[in-house]
């Protein structure tokens, strides 16, 4: 992988990662940007304990532009895109309208390919292989800044999630604390661990789904896939390495290597889910890695306790018909799901690609 570190006009970074090590990227932004100007701040819920981000110039961001004015492919000639270059294989630039940025974290976006009309699941091996190499120098790099406690590298595909922008892109968040839904893992790893003697939750909940079966979507040498016991989402897939590291940064070349074959195949059968001549399956695909901050709040737990894993899902309950948070979702975070975790896992393992 050869990485290439530029500037655009408005001051933003941006960095191509190529496969190939002999690819120059020399191409300047010619548009005529003002610099970015952002008001993000994060305020406290007192009654709650988290945190919200207040972004009121996100109003207006680009909102689903015809594809021949899309900001993220490449510019060609006198059309000029947030991309200088007239090609890449992979790119990650900051937000031009971030959600946090300062002193409250940085946001920046990860273009997969430059082929708009693609998706992941599109992708060859090796093109998933240099997104994996992005999301883990991104995850190196975004961990030294000071204003970065926690890194979330994720991407929302399809308009039902909310999408603005076609392109296939993900996105990643420095977050300048660790988020609730981290903190929650943290606590019940430290609550297992004390009353279990030393025993970790995350190997625990993996040797569960390991020993009982019925949810395991596939298994490889290198890693897992299973629909957890108490699935949130009607078709939820939980990807973890078999062996247990707390970032991205930890995953030995074994894994890196196993790691496109795995997550292609999940995002493959997740389109095949409702069945032929369904539209492509929206999702939601995060990465959970361990803070990189201070963890003396959650007592007897160090980052090595923590387990890096992927949480694939789809707002999609059946053809046609979305899962939508409601009362008890919306306003008391009590999940309902109407699709058993084991149905949804024997679905997922009937699409299996042949």
């Amino acid at each position: 992988m050869k990485k290439t570190s530029t500037r655009l006009a408005d001051g933003r970074e941006l960095i191509y990662y190529d496969a190939r090590d002999d690819k120059v990227r020399d191409a300047v932004d010619r548009r005529p940007l003002e610099p970015t100007v952002t008001s993000s701040q994060v305020r406290r819920d007192p009654l709650l304990g988290d945190s919200v981000a207040i972004a009121s110039h996100r109003q207006g961001r680009t909102y689903h532009p015809p594809a021949n004015e899309c900001p993220l492919c490449p510019s060609q000639g006198d059309r000029l895109s947030e991309i200088p270059d007239s090609s890449y294989d992979v790119v990650v630039f900051e937000n031009r309208f971030p959600s946090l940025a300062g002193d409250s974290g940085r946001c920046e976006v990860v273009c997969f390919t430059s082929d708009h009309d693609s998706s992941f699941a599109d992708l060859t091996e090796e093109q998933a292989g240099l997104v994996l190499e992005a999301w883990t120098d991104r995850t190196a790099e975004l961990s030294h800044l000071s204003s970065v406690e926690q890194v979330f590298c994720f991407e929302n595909r399809g308009a039902e999630i909310g999408v603005t922008l076609g392109h296939p892109h993900g996105q990643i968040y420095g977050y300048p604390f660790t988020t609730p839904r981290t903190a929650l893992m943290l606590r019940s790893l430290a609550a297992h661990k004390e009353a279990t003697g030393g025993e970790n939750l995350f190997d625990d909940v993996v040797a569960r789904e390991l020993a009982e079966g019925d949810r395991i979507v596939l298994e490889t040498e290198q890693w897992v896939a299973f629909v957890p016991y108490a699935a949130h989402w009607p078709y939820e897939v939980h990807l973890y390495p078999k062996r247990r590291v707390p970032d991205l940064l930890g995953l030995d070349e074994e894994a890196r290597t196993e790691f496109p074959q795995v997550y292609l195949e999940l995002l493959r059968r997740f389109d095949r889910i409702f069945g032929e001549g369904e539209p492509p399956t929206p999702y939601i695909a995060a990465w959970h890695q361990a803070p990189f901050g201070a963890l003396e709040e959650f007592e007897g737990v160090s980052r090595d306790d923590f387990a890096l894993h992927l949480e694939l899902f789809t707002i999609r309950r059946t053809s046609g018909k979305l899962k939508f948070l409601a009362g008890s979702e919306s306003g008391m975070s009590v999940f309902i799901n109407d699709v058993p975790p084991e149905a949804a896992a024997q679905r997922l393992r009937e699409v299996a690609s042949s």
